[in-house]
């Protein structure tokens, strides 16, 4: 018995249900989008950006919140081996959980494994095509793989759900995914 036990322990964590599928949170994400394009001023659109972020962290359950938890808590020590391991456990217990796939390639991304990392913000706007983070991200990453006319793209995509990033300066004027051919 005492056998068993401990293979199961080995063998990963045991969870008690299969991930749930995450709630729609489509109609509050579509109205922070129209609030963030409607935001007067920066300090307004970052309040909304601080709400979107509240919808894309809350995971299908409380065992999902806990390894997203955990994981964000050692990705905020820069322990990178261990957000990884976390938010990797995450994407496999919840694969239509777009923010386990978010979280991972954003471990990547800091890691400089930028194909590994595109993979998942890939897989993550296939779960929520409107994750601005994942969409910002993805630009960030298209452009660290030289890409650059890809990543301007999403970036404008991003843009046009939040116009109130801070990445909003990589496509201006002059800056890596600004326009080009005007400088003449």
């Amino acid at each position: 018995m005492r056998i068993l036990f401990a293979l199961a322990l080995m063998a990963g964590p045991v969870w008690a249900q299969d991930c749930p599928d995450p709630a729609d949170h489509s109609a509050e994400l579509n109205g922070l989008i129209a609030k963030a394009r409607a935001a007067p001023d920066e300090a307004a659109g970052r309040e909304v950006s601080s709400s979107m972020w509240q919808v894309w962290l809350r995971a299908p359950n409380e065992q999902a919140q806990e390894v997203l938890d955990r994981g964000m808590r050692q990705r905020d020590v820069y322990d990178f081996v261990g957000a990884f391991k976390e938010f990797d456990t995450l994407a496999t217990y919840c694969p239509t959980y777009a923010e386990g796939f978010n979280q991972r390639a954003y471990v990547q991304f800091l890691q400089g494994a930028f194909a590994g990392a595109l993979k998942d913000l890939d897989l993550a706007l296939a779960i929520n095509p409107n994750h601005v983070a994942a969409q910002s991200g993805r630009a960030l990453t298209l452009m660290q793989l030289g890409r650059i006319p890809e990543a301007r793209t999403q970036m404008l995509a991003a843009l046009k759900n939040n116009p109130w990033l801070s990445e909003r300066a990589l496509v201006a004027k002059g800056a890596p995914l600004g326009p080009k051919g005007e400088d003449i």
